[in-house]
């Protein structure tokens, strides 16, 4: 049974949608929208975990506790805030919460105009990736986090809403989606990312059968360059390529690196996770399929996308009441899931469930039924209660009808049904047949548990490694290099601690990260891996030893008796009385009120 690790990630964040405080209702898309940037921004930061925007949205308008979603999420920091528009100003308010004790340690609010709208969420998202990695450990942060993506706000509208229609997966909200890009698209012809949700939209309808294969990828295809040529540093671009790769050039090698290169632009990138594991449960590979799937769940645990993917898994893995169950879960919540729709037919199959299989196309949603699965299915149903005559019968219907899409499934249906009835020379016949006409369904079913029978011949074998070849270049990422070299990282240890001894800039309470590597004329990425990799400490705990240490000392003083504790604290550096009791404790293992009995 795959599940959700419940290790807790330190350095992880959920976005919640930032509520509409606007008069106009209306203006729901626009917080979306504001929510929706954020979290893809902080997802492009390496070694911080994202929750991804289905499961961030799962709690719109729910009333459960950050504990409780916290838990739900498996993630240390939620980050909630608000949107007000207000003719042409706006404004953002958020703030940061720690899981653990609900501590909210960082709050801000932006007043704006309108039309700076993309500034403002690239400002956002810098600062609270500054707060995170002050208080949480070190992870490099570039100078930007978000980019223009239109002039046009309408477009950007469109874009939203058509990818919610999309996530869907039906026939029915991807003509609502792709109708939605197109208007976006006409507002901003240089849109890529209505160009790549286009693409997806044809990708769907071709490897469904709802659109001609040939036609819809090649649309696809051509939507996925236009948008490369337009921003080729976006995750999602190859993510798209991938697909291709897979569905139109059957090209497995060209598919795993399109992927692999989806995600070293973007750990956090969910559907190119879901997409590693498929690549290599298919292959085979099933350890490298669930890591690949446990991060899949970590950034997006109550999505149906990824709940089919961990069905799809344990279906490989030949777990089919599990499987079945996850899948009937995506079916409850999504009666036009073509994908959930499809695996489960193979479950009733495997699981002995003959007559439930047989009658399954009556209960499937008429839209979704396509004439060669239909009969394709019911062949392989028929195969494993040893009919083999009716069942051929069925599949020569498939293959007799030449011009037609269904035929290309024949090649599938023939090679299954030789293996499931152990017969290794016919089954390989209708492989290599598969292959030498490019087809991706033989890439898709190589290895599904139907063929079994043939699993242990040789020709098996060697066409696996055939069809999903070893990999020169793997995932094992090379060490990355040190951001200072040991001789540097000693002479600016010795350089702040120097600076800090006697410039005291801890007694600034506004002092960040950023303002203290600017004193001290460093990067701050490089401040942030000295302090975490070479001194063992993050920034607050760092710098917040040092007005420790300052309290400490004033507190015995008479000069400063006549103040209290907490202006002592103030005076220290501290601007907060949570985070000065919370370190107080941390540091000392006492109270402030303790520590001064103590003394007397």
């Amino acid at each position: 049974m795959i599940t959700q690790s419940i290790h807790k990630y330190e350095k992880s964040i959920a976005v919640l949608p930032f509520v509409n405080m606007s008069s106009d209702v209306d203006s729901e898309y626009f917080s979306d929208g504001i929510t929706e940037e954020i979290i893809n921004a902080l997802a492009k930061l390496k070694n911080l975990k994202v929750t991804s925007r289905t499961s961030s949205f799962y709690f719109k308008n729910k009333n459960q506790s950050i504990k409780q979603i916290g838990k739900k999420l498996n993630v240390s920091v939620i980050l909630e805030g608000s949107v007000r528009l207000s003719g042409d100003n706006v404004r953002i308010t958020a703030q940061l919460i720690q899981v653990e004790n609900d501590f909210h340690f960082w709050s801000e609010t932006w007043d704006r105009k309108f039309k700076d709208i993309f500034e403002v969420q690239d400002e956002i998202s810098l600062l609270i990736a500054d707060k995170l990695r002050e208080n949480f450990g070190h992870f490099e942060i570039d100078e930007h986090l978000v980019k223009k993506q239109t002039e046009s706000l309408t477009a950007y509208e469109y874009s939203l809403k058509a990818k919610s229609f999309f996530n869907r997966w039906n026939p029915e909200d991807a003509k609502i989606a792709i109708s939605l890009y197109d208007r976006a698209l006409e507002l901003d012809h240089n849109h890529a990312e209505s160009y790549l949700g286009l693409a997806d939209c044809y990708g769907f309808m071709a490897t469904t059968g709802f659109m001609n294969y040939h036609e819809a990828w090649e649309k696809a295809t051509e939507l996925t360059y236009k948008a490369l040529s337009l921003n080729d540093k976006i995750a999602d671009a190859y993510y798209q390529l991938a697909n291709i790769s897979f569905f139109v050039n059957s090209n497995y090698t060209e598919s795993f690196s399109n992927t692999l290169k989806a995600i070293e632009l973007q750990e956090n990138h969910v559907e190119a996770q879901q997409f590693m594991s498929f690549l290599y449960i298919i292959a085979g590979k099933k350890d490298k399929s669930l890591n690949h799937l446990q991060i899949a769940l970590s950034i997006d645990p109550l999505s149906q996308e990824t709940l089919f993917y961990s069905a799809y898994f344990n279906f490989m893995i030949e777990n089919f009441s599990q499987a079945l169950k996850q899948l009937n879960k995506c079916l409850e919540d999504n009666p036009k899931n073509i994908p959930a729709h499809s695996v489960k037919w193979y479950c009733l199959i495997k699981l002995g469930h003959y007559k439930e299989a047989q009658n399954y196309p009556k209960m499937m949603p008429d839209d979704l039924l396509i004439t060669g699965d239909e009969i394709g299915m019911t062949a392989l149903t028929l195969t494993m209660k040893k009919d083999y005559k009716k069942a051929l019968i069925l599949i020569q219907k498939l293959l007799d009808d030449g011009d037609n899409p269904d035929s290309l499934r024949a090649n599938l249906f023939m090679y299954l049904f030789y293996a499931i009835k152990g017969d290794i020379q016919n089954a390989f016949k209708w492989a290599n047949l598969a292959i030498k006409n490019n087809a991706s369904l033989l890439l898709l079913h190589f290895n599904n548990p139907l063929a079994n029978p043939i699993k242990n011949d040789t020709k098996y074998f060697e066409t696996l490694n055939k069809l999903f070849p070893l990999f020169i270049t793997d995932e094992e990422k090379k060490k990355k290099k040190d951001l200072l070299d040991h001789e540097s990282s000693v002479a600016y240890t010795k350089q702040l601690l120097e600076y800090i001894e006697k410039e005291k800039p801890y007694l600034d309470p506004k002092l960040s990260l950023r303002s203290l590597a600017k004193q001290i004329d460093i990067h701050p990425n490089q401040l942030s891996w000295l302090l975490n990799e070479s001194i063992g400490k993050n920034f607050s705990e760092f710098i917040n030893h040092y007005r420790i240490e300052t309290f400490k000392e004033i507190a015995k003083s008479p000069k400063y008796s006549h103040i209290s504790l907490i202006g002592l604290a103030y005076e220290s550096g501290f601007n907060s009385k949570t985070v000065f009791n919370t370190y107080f404790k941390k540091e000392t293992g006492l109270t402030p009120n303790q520590f001064i009995k103590l003394q007397k």
